[in-house]
């Protein structure tokens, strides 16, 4: 999503912030880091590599205007006077406080860091990142004793995954502000998109890609499945994936032509989508452009394992969408008195 290469860090300075459910209190910075060589040229790409494999962005969100959000709002200000961006950091780490209202939410390292060069589609551009670091690591240090060396434990941050972080570019398109997010600890998922962020998917392929796979997924595990079982559901979905793979663009009524031959499966699909859309309160467009990158990261959570109680596990390629009609065939053995599947290959691989 973005590129790092000509990307510096402007700005940086760091908080502790406490959870304010546990009674806790908060201790800010006054000053900025001030880095050495060799900190920086690990923080860097530390804090900015996990938001070049990032495909889906966000944008701000607020029930009356957006304007009133209160990350829009500080990080706005910091990208016309960079003078704020000790006070706004403080502003930021005490908003993120706010939203610690369960005992889940854990302490940690706030690092508000402001980037210049960031690369987004083609064009270079000011970021505000908010890293926040919750767990930390257990390693040794030795050290000289009396002209001995001797082992301490200490705790550390880890440079190989990043907890939690967003980037907020001074970039906008006619939905606003793009935010980009990750957090690799989703034990709430409301505390970090929804409470401290506050951001809505942006209205694009990749949230109709996702929002449209994810339809099929959970119609091929709560229809598809308890009716025709699992090889059925596998053909389903491996049909899914080919369809968008073969087609630039989704059509609603082409797809249900092409995947299904009987009326009563596509009426089936169509009531499913209105229960969908109901339940998670999305709209599944009729129409819209495939996002390859969604697809591909989608297509890795489809189930097409079909596990028996004989303690065998078929798994079929998703993106063989004929290998389980073709060469995978159901059953019943009369004498056994136990079901069957059997297999047809060429070769053992």
């Amino acid at each position: 999503m973005i590129k790092r290469t000509r990307a510096e860090i402007s700005k940086c300075i760091i908080h502790k912030v406490a959870n304010k459910y546990n009674s806790g209190s908060n201790s800010l910075s006054e000053s900025l880091v001030r880095f050495d060589e060799e900190s920086y040229e690990l923080l860097l790409p530390f804090l900015l590599k996990p938001f070049s494999a990032v495909t889906q962005s966000f944008r701000f969100s607020h029930h009356a205007d957006v304007r009133l959000n209160e990350l829009n709002k500080y990080t706005s200000d910091i990208f016309e006077d960079e003078n704020t961006f000790i006070e706004h950091s403080k502003n930021i780490a005490n908003h993120l406080y706010e939203q610690s209202n369960s005992a889940q939410i854990k302490t940690g390292d706030l690092l508000i860091v402001l980037f210049e060069g960031i690369e987004y589609k083609d064009v270079l551009t000011e970021a505000v990142g908010i890293f926040k670091i919750e767990n930390k690591v257990d390693f040794f240090q030795t050290y000289l004793d009396d002209d001995s060396f001797d082992v301490v434990v200490q705790k550390g941050i880890s440079t190989k995954k990043l907890d939690k972080g967003c980037l907020i570019l001074n970039s906008s398109d006619t939905e606003g502000t793009v935010v980009l997010s990750v957090d690799n600890n989703n034990y709430d998922a409301q505390y970090w998109i929804k409470n401290f962020l506050s951001v809505k998917y942006a209205d694009d392929r990749n949230l109709h890609t996702q929002n449209y796979l994810e339809m099929c997924k959970e119609f091929s595990e709560e229809v598809i499945k308890p009716e025709y079982g699992k090889q059925e559901q596998s053909t389903f979905l491996a049909n899914t994936v080919d369809y968008f793979k073969e087609h630039e663009s989704v059509d609603y009524h082409g797809f249900k032509e092409e995947i299904f031959e009987e009326d009563k499966h596509k009426d089936l699909f169509e009531d499913y989508k209105k229960h969908f859309e109901k339940l998670n309160d999305v709209l599944i467009r009729n129409n819209f452009e495939v996002s390859d990158v969604v697809l591909k990261k989608e297509k890795s959570k489809f189930k097409t394992e079909i596990k028996l109680d004989t303690n065998i596990l078929i798994k079929i390629d998703v993106d063989a969408p004929d290998a389980s009609t073709e060469y995978l065939e159901k059953g019943y053995d009369e004498d056994k008195k136990m079901k069957y599947y059997k297999v047809y290959f060429n070769e053992e691989k």
